[in-house]
């Protein structure tokens, strides 16, 4: 039997990617705030009040990893919730002021981190590259949902 070429799959190049992406956010961004929590503390700046279902949804975190998530914020005084006047069951979320200047601060890193991460490309292919690997993750999602396209893939083996 011979060895498959791993620099074909995708899943191993998005793995190798990911530990990329991870050993420069712990050294050019934070070791305290993930990038799943900055994505969130993002989603709350660009729309304050959503409610955790929303957020998760935006970011695209399930439901069990963006209660954790939301739950490590809350702790740490970056955001805050409240009881939705409309439904009870629900809490708003919106961020602190100590949020706030994580956020801005951590832009700023973000910035810096990912014209490192996509130094080895021109702006151009920069452009095309994150073009790509959105469309791959956007339909990734759809894999989630059930009945969605992961049953419609299986039933194709």
């Amino acid at each position: 039997m011979a060895a498959v070429d791993l620099s074909a799959h995708p899943g191993h190049l998005a793995r190798r990617l990911q530990q990329a992406h991870h050993l420069l956010w712990n050294t050019m961004v934070s070791e305290e705030i993930t990038s799943p929590q900055f994505a969130v503390l993002n989603a709350l700046v660009a729309e304050p009040g959503l409610d955790q279902r929303t957020v998760g949804e935006r970011v695209g975190l399930d439901r069990s990893t963006i209660a954790e998530v939301i739950s490590r914020l809350d702790r740490r005084g970056l955001l805050g919730k409240v009881r939705d006047p409309q439904d009870g069951r629900r809490f708003l979320l919106r961020l602190t002021e100590d949020g706030v200047r994580v956020h801005r601060k951590l832009t700023v890193r973000t910035a810096r981190m990912n014209q490192v991460f996509l130094g080895p490309l021109s702006g151009a292919e920069q452009a095309v590259f994150l073009d790509l690997i959105r469309r791959v993750a956007d339909a990734a999602e759809g894999l989630r949902n059930p009945g969605g396209a992961a049953e419609s893939l299986a039933g194709r083996s």
